[in-house]
Parts: structure tokens; C-alpha cells; sequence
């Protein structure tokens, strides 16, 4: 037997699963998500443990010289390290 929903049962359920689920952040290739990304890898305990400091040191410099894109792509690599560092 097949259930099938009605357009209001459908929204519904979407309504609530989006409800269960965080709010997505928001990125942008901009200088102020490289800036984020800073803020946020610096509240992490392994931030200052290679290869977390070396890969942030990079990607500021990489922000700071126009190539944001790189270096947003380097600040995420070293949040992923300082965050799976024991």
C-alpha cells in the first residue's frame, strides 16, 4: 500500500525537519570569512599545535595578499586539524 501526502502534509514535515536541524552558516569568499574562520579556529585548545598554527599562519597571509579564496581553504584545514587533535 502506498501512502501518499497531501501539499500540506509535504510542508509540514519539511517545516519540521528543518526545525530539527542547526541553522547553516553562511560563508562567502570574503575577508571577513577569513577573519571568522581566525576567530573561531583561536577558541579551539589545539589551535597553537602544528600543523593548526602553520596552515593558519598561511591562510591569514594568503587572505591578507587578496587570495582569499586559498586562504579560507587553509583556515578550514586548520580548524579540522585543531579540532581532531587529541
Amino acid at each position: 500500500m502506498t501512502a501518499a501526502l497531501t501539499p500540506p502534509a509535504i510542508l509540514l514535515a519539511l517545516v519540521v525537519s528543518a526545525a530539527a536541524e542547526p541553522s547553516p552558516r553562511i560563508t562567502t569568499d570574503t575577508r571577513e570569512y577569513c577573519s571568522s574562520l581566525v576567530t573561531r579556529l583561536a577558541t579551539l585548545p589545539a589551535a597553537q599545535q602544528e600543523p593548526s598554527r602553520s596552515l593558519a599562519a598561511e591562510g591569514e597571509r594568503l587572505c591578507g595578499n587578496g587570495h582569499v579564496r586559498t586562504g579560507i581553504a587553509k583556515l578550514r584545514r586548520a580548524v579540522r586539524a585543531a579540532q581532531a587533535a587529541p
